[in-house]
């Protein structure tokens, strides 16, 4: 199994709330407050979405973890540099092939609640996607946290329905080690020639104001 998780969208120089703020405006949803990932240096604020996905707006703290945990590290290189889309996360079933092809082992992620749950996960990829924006990072949610992902918080009103990425569909197919590069029935990708960095261009979504492209 495998499909689109999330999307990860870092701060720009206005800060957190301002960030939430427009994006939430533009897609006239709710946000969820999210919480801090301590193993990683950041926090973030959640747009849950349709179709179990969910928009994660990310800052990086000022905090010991964030200077040696890749994901800090890309947060606050997309921050640095103005902020906005980082990258784009797939959930697997089985990181074994990724980690055997990588060459490394997944990595723990946590985030605890205000009433004592937590939820936990395990990902790779992120050095990847810092070499190579293109790139997704991958996810595997741990056995039970089912109720507690990220789309479960409200009921979405909102749907992620397109992805604009610059790069090369090849290169994408060979990461994700499938033969095609949009191996998702319900999302559509359209793919850019880089003319700079390549990455995430944009992201469309179906939202009780129409369609609307961030």
């Amino acid at each position: 199994m495998m499909r689109l998780d999330h999307v990860s969208f870092a701060v720009g120089p206005d800060g957190m709330e301002a960030t939430v703020e427009r994006i939430t405006s533009a897609l006239g949803v709710e946000r969820v407050k999210g919480g801090i990932h301590p193993r990683f240096g950041t926090r973030n604020a959640i747009i849950p979405l349709a179709g179990h996905k969910y928009l994660e707006v990310v800052e990086v703290l000022d905090h010991p973890s964030a200077d040696k945990a890749p994901f800090g590290q890309a947060v606050r290189n997309r921050s640095q540099v103005g902020g906005g889309w980082m990258g784009w996360c797939v959930t697997v079933d089985d990181l074994t092939p990724f980690e055997e092809r990588l060459g490394r082992r997944s990595v723990p992620g946590n985030r605890k609640f205000p009433d004592g749950q937590e939820l936990t996960w395990q990902q790779i990829g992120i050095k990847g996607l810092i070499a190579d924006p293109q790139v997704p990072y991958l996810l595997r949610w741990d056995e039970g946290t089912e109720h507690l992902h990220p789309s479960r918080a409200y009921d979405p009103q909102a749907k992620l329905t397109k992805l604009a990425i610059a790069g090369s569909p090849q290169r994408v197919a060979d990461w994700l080690g499938q033969p095609d590069a949009d191996p998702f029935d319900d999302v559509a990708v359209d793919w850019i020639a880089p003319s700079g960095t390549p990455g995430i261009m944009s992201v469309t979504f179906s939202t009780p104001k129409g369609e609307v492209t961030i």
